[in-house]
């Protein structure tokens, strides 16, 4: 059996100009070196971010560095199955530059992609759990491959965005260098309110904020005399990863504030307006009930 399973593997599928042959068992070697290099590549991968979890490398670090790995096997893996076949790199060379111009021609966003991906790993303008704003969305950064970027929105959405248009784009990275951001809270109060008193109030309830930082220090300023109010506007700065935990920072300074305020007897201004009737003659007014008939009239 043995002996028929080898006549079978010698059998000659091409026989090259050179005199070069291609049997059935190179291509058998090359297809079992091809599956076991793509396998242990992604097995070597996955092991090496094991172990480098542990370390204090950020995730898109870990990344960049499996990546790198798994191709570096699939080109050594390649370049040995083509020493089995008995191939010269240089027999590629020509095939190698039509081939060139055919995928540039057929292939252009796909090869644009690959090469924005490898750009974005270098450079790392965008990183693995960095938020970012891109057009109308927001959403954390899962995974940079080789087409396009997955984002996770803040509803829960998966966007797939082209690499290229992370480079080509403006994007907005919260968390590039750090997560210090800073916000404001404005309030209106009404006309005759002691100005003073509500900037100290205001400047408590950010104050006792645990997750507002003391420095930069907040600050409280009065910014206008607004039409219905006047506007006082808090500046204060949070370490943040994202819109939704500081929408939930003002709104708890604006809980504290509606206490405070109560507390104090300052009343938050509300949109108001006074008419002014200039008329020589009496105005009649009369009350109308449901159905319509007037039962008392006043002159005034």
């Amino acid at each position: 059996m043995l002996t028929d399973l080898k006549a079978v593997l010698d059998i000659v599928l091409v026989t090259m100009p050179g005199g070069q042959t291609l049997t059935i068992g190179q291509m058998v070697s090359v297809l079992v070196l091809l599956i076991a290099g793509y396998v242990g590549g992604r097995f070597i991968g996955f092991m090496l971010g094991r172990r480098l979890e542990k370390t204090k490398l950020r995730p898109d670090v870990i990344h960049i560095l499996k990546r790198v790995v798994f191709f570096t096997i699939i080109v050594l893996v390649v370049i040995t199955a083509l020493g089995l076949l008995g191939i010269p790199l240089t027999a590629f060379a020509f095939a190698t530059g039509a081939l060139a111009i055919g995928v540039g021609f057929g292939a252009q966003n796909i090869l644009n992609n690959f090469i924005s991906g490898w750009i974005l790993m270098a450079e790392r303008p965008i990183r693995i759990d960095d938020y970012i704003e891109i057009d109308t969305w927001q959403g954390t950064v899962e995974r940079v491959g080789n087409r396009s970027t997955r984002i996770r929105r803040t509803d829960g959405v998966h966007l797939l965005v082209p690499n290229s248009q992370l480079l080509e784009r403006t994007v907005v990275n919260w968390t590039l260098v750090d997560q210090s951001i800073r916000t404001t809270v404005r309030v209106g109060v009404e006309y005759g309110s002691p100005v003073r008193l509500v900037s100290d109030l205001i400047m408590r309830a950010i104050t006792e904020q645990q997750q507002v930082k003391t420095t930069p220090a907040p600050s409280v300023v009065f910014e206008d005399f607004g039409d219905n109010s006047l506007v006082f506007d808090a500046y204060f700065w949070c370490d943040v990863t994202g819109e939704r935990l500081l929408r939930e920072i003002r709104s708890d300074i604006r809980f504290r504030l509606c206490d405070l305020f109560a507390k104090n007897d300052v009343i938050v201004a509300f949109p108001q307006r006074d008419v002014h009737l200039d008329t020589k003659d009496a105005l009649e007014i009369r009350v109308l009930p449901a159905d319509g008939q007037a039962t008392e009239t006043t002159r005034t």
